[in-house]
Protein backbone atom coordinates (compact mmCIF):
# COMPACT_ATOMS: atom_id res chain seq x y z
CA UNK A 1 0.00 0.00 0.00
CA UNK A 2 1.34 3.44 -0.90
CA UNK A 3 2.09 5.85 1.90
CA UNK A 4 0.05 9.02 1.96
CA UNK A 5 1.30 12.38 3.04
CA UNK A 6 -1.14 14.21 5.29
CA UNK A 7 -1.01 17.84 4.30
CA UNK A 8 -3.55 20.47 5.24
CA UNK A 9 -6.19 21.13 2.62
CA UNK A 10 -6.25 24.61 1.17
CA UNK A 11 -9.54 26.12 2.46
CA UNK A 12 -9.98 28.24 -0.69
CA UNK A 13 -9.68 25.36 -3.13
CA UNK A 14 -11.55 22.20 -4.00
CA UNK A 15 -9.62 19.74 -1.89
CA UNK A 16 -6.09 20.38 -3.18
CA UNK A 17 -3.36 20.29 -0.55
CA UNK A 18 -2.09 23.62 0.74
CA UNK A 19 1.26 24.63 -0.70
CA UNK A 20 4.24 24.79 1.59
CA UNK A 21 7.37 26.85 0.91
CA UNK A 22 9.30 23.64 0.18
CA UNK A 23 6.81 22.83 -2.61
CA UNK A 24 7.87 26.04 -4.36
CA UNK A 25 11.55 25.26 -3.84
CA UNK A 26 11.07 21.84 -5.50
CA UNK A 27 9.02 23.44 -8.30
CA UNK A 28 11.70 26.05 -9.01
CA UNK A 29 14.38 23.34 -8.93
CA UNK A 30 12.27 21.28 -11.38
CA UNK A 31 11.81 24.18 -13.78
CA UNK A 32 15.48 25.20 -13.50
CA UNK A 33 16.81 21.74 -14.26
CA UNK A 34 14.23 21.44 -17.04
CA UNK A 35 15.61 24.64 -18.54
CA UNK A 36 19.16 23.22 -18.42
CA UNK A 37 18.02 20.23 -20.51
CA UNK A 38 15.87 22.31 -22.87
CA UNK A 39 18.61 24.90 -23.35
CA UNK A 40 21.14 22.17 -24.19
CA UNK A 41 18.70 20.90 -26.83
CA UNK A 42 18.16 24.38 -28.31
CA UNK A 43 21.83 25.37 -28.33
CA UNK A 44 22.93 22.06 -29.88
CA UNK A 45 20.13 22.22 -32.46
CA UNK A 46 20.57 25.83 -33.58
CA UNK A 47 24.16 26.60 -32.56
CA UNK A 48 23.45 29.80 -30.68
CA UNK A 49 27.08 30.05 -29.68
CA UNK A 50 26.99 29.18 -26.00
CA UNK A 51 28.31 25.61 -26.03
CA UNK A 52 27.75 25.02 -29.75
CA UNK A 53 28.93 27.35 -32.50
CA UNK A 54 26.56 27.87 -35.45
CA UNK A 55 28.73 25.87 -37.86
CA UNK A 56 28.49 22.79 -35.56
CA UNK A 57 24.72 23.02 -34.95
CA UNK A 58 22.64 19.92 -35.49
CA UNK A 59 20.58 21.65 -38.21
CA UNK A 60 23.86 22.52 -39.98
CA UNK A 61 24.92 18.88 -40.07
CA UNK A 62 26.86 18.81 -36.82
CA UNK A 63 26.70 15.96 -34.35
CA UNK A 64 25.46 16.91 -30.88
CA UNK A 65 27.29 13.99 -29.26
CA UNK A 66 30.66 14.04 -31.00
CA UNK A 67 32.36 16.77 -28.96
CA UNK A 68 31.68 15.20 -25.59
CA UNK A 69 32.07 11.56 -26.56
CA UNK A 70 35.25 11.98 -28.62
CA UNK A 71 36.79 13.70 -25.59
CA UNK A 72 36.36 10.56 -23.48
CA UNK A 73 38.94 8.47 -25.36
CA UNK A 74 41.54 8.50 -22.57
CA UNK A 75 39.01 7.68 -19.83
CA UNK A 76 38.35 4.25 -18.34
CA UNK A 77 35.35 3.54 -20.59
CA UNK A 78 36.47 5.92 -23.32
CA UNK A 79 36.80 3.32 -26.03
CA UNK A 80 33.15 2.37 -25.69
CA UNK A 81 31.85 5.94 -25.50
CA UNK A 82 34.15 7.22 -28.28
CA UNK A 83 32.74 4.53 -30.56
CA UNK A 84 29.26 6.03 -30.10
CA UNK A 85 30.32 9.55 -31.11
CA UNK A 86 28.62 10.89 -34.21
CA UNK A 87 26.34 7.92 -34.81
CA UNK A 88 22.96 9.16 -36.03
CA UNK A 89 20.93 6.95 -33.68
CA UNK A 90 22.95 8.19 -30.69
CA UNK A 91 22.46 11.83 -31.77
CA UNK A 92 18.70 11.37 -32.22
CA UNK A 93 18.28 9.51 -28.93
CA UNK A 94 20.33 12.12 -27.05
CA UNK A 95 18.48 15.07 -28.58
CA UNK A 96 15.05 13.48 -28.06
CA UNK A 97 16.05 12.89 -24.45
CA UNK A 98 17.15 16.50 -23.93
CA UNK A 99 13.94 17.85 -25.47
CA UNK A 100 11.57 15.42 -23.75
CA UNK A 101 13.17 15.73 -20.33
CA UNK A 102 13.38 19.51 -20.59
CA UNK A 103 9.73 19.93 -21.59
CA UNK A 104 8.46 17.40 -19.04
CA UNK A 105 10.27 19.09 -16.17
CA UNK A 106 9.30 22.62 -17.19
CA UNK A 107 5.64 21.66 -17.69
CA UNK A 108 5.45 19.42 -14.61
CA UNK A 109 3.99 16.49 -16.54
CA UNK A 110 5.83 13.19 -16.78
CA UNK A 111 8.18 14.20 -13.99
CA UNK A 112 8.69 10.60 -12.89
CA UNK A 113 9.60 9.48 -16.41
CA UNK A 114 11.83 12.53 -16.83
CA UNK A 115 13.58 11.77 -13.52
CA UNK A 116 14.23 8.16 -14.55
CA UNK A 117 15.40 8.89 -18.10
CA UNK A 118 17.50 11.89 -17.14
CA UNK A 119 19.14 9.90 -14.36
CA UNK A 120 20.08 7.22 -16.90
CA UNK A 121 21.46 9.87 -19.25
CA UNK A 122 23.38 11.59 -16.46
CA UNK A 123 24.84 8.36 -15.08
CA UNK A 124 26.03 7.44 -18.60
CA UNK A 125 27.68 10.87 -18.91
CA UNK A 126 29.25 10.35 -15.47
CA UNK A 127 30.57 6.93 -16.54
CA UNK A 128 32.06 8.45 -19.70
CA UNK A 129 34.16 10.78 -17.56
CA UNK A 130 35.59 8.10 -15.24
CA UNK A 131 37.99 8.39 -13.53
CA UNK A 132 36.86 11.78 -12.28
CA UNK A 133 39.44 14.53 -11.98
CA UNK A 134 38.26 16.14 -8.74
CA UNK A 135 36.60 13.41 -6.68
CA UNK A 136 36.79 9.61 -6.49
CA UNK A 137 33.12 9.13 -7.47
CA UNK A 138 30.88 12.17 -6.84
CA UNK A 139 30.20 14.91 -9.39
CA UNK A 140 27.39 17.11 -10.65
CA UNK A 141 25.88 14.32 -12.77
CA UNK A 142 25.21 12.25 -9.66
CA UNK A 143 23.94 15.28 -7.71
CA UNK A 144 21.51 16.15 -10.52
CA UNK A 145 20.28 12.54 -10.54
CA UNK A 146 19.65 12.61 -6.80
CA UNK A 147 17.76 15.92 -7.08
CA UNK A 148 15.70 14.60 -10.00
CA UNK A 149 14.64 11.56 -7.99
CA UNK A 150 13.70 13.95 -5.17
CA UNK A 151 11.59 15.97 -7.60
CA UNK A 152 9.68 12.87 -8.62
CA UNK A 153 9.19 11.69 -5.03
CA UNK A 154 8.05 15.16 -3.96
CA UNK A 155 5.47 15.22 -6.76
CA UNK A 156 7.02 18.52 -7.81
CA UNK A 157 4.96 18.77 -11.00
CA UNK A 158 1.85 19.79 -9.04
CA UNK A 159 3.29 23.14 -7.93
CA UNK A 160 3.85 25.68 -10.70
CA UNK A 161 3.16 22.95 -13.23
CA UNK A 162 0.47 20.97 -14.96
CA UNK A 163 0.70 18.02 -12.59
CA UNK A 164 -2.72 18.79 -11.10
CA UNK A 165 -4.57 18.35 -14.39
CA UNK A 166 -7.24 15.66 -14.06
CA UNK A 167 -5.71 13.57 -16.86
CA UNK A 168 -2.36 13.59 -15.04
CA UNK A 169 -3.96 12.68 -11.73
CA UNK A 170 -5.89 9.78 -13.33
CA UNK A 171 -2.77 8.40 -15.07
CA UNK A 172 0.12 7.82 -12.65
CA UNK A 173 2.61 7.42 -15.50
CA UNK A 174 2.00 11.11 -16.35
CA UNK A 175 2.92 12.31 -12.85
Amino acid sequence: MAATINRPVNPTSTGTPARRPVDYVWAIARISIGWIFLWAFLDKTFGWGFATPANRAWISGGSPTTGFLKGTGENALGGFFSSLAGQAWVDWLFMAGLLGIGLALILGVGTRIAAATSSIMLVLMWAAELPLANNPFMDDHIIYSIVLVGLALANAGTTLGLGNLPIVQRNPYLK
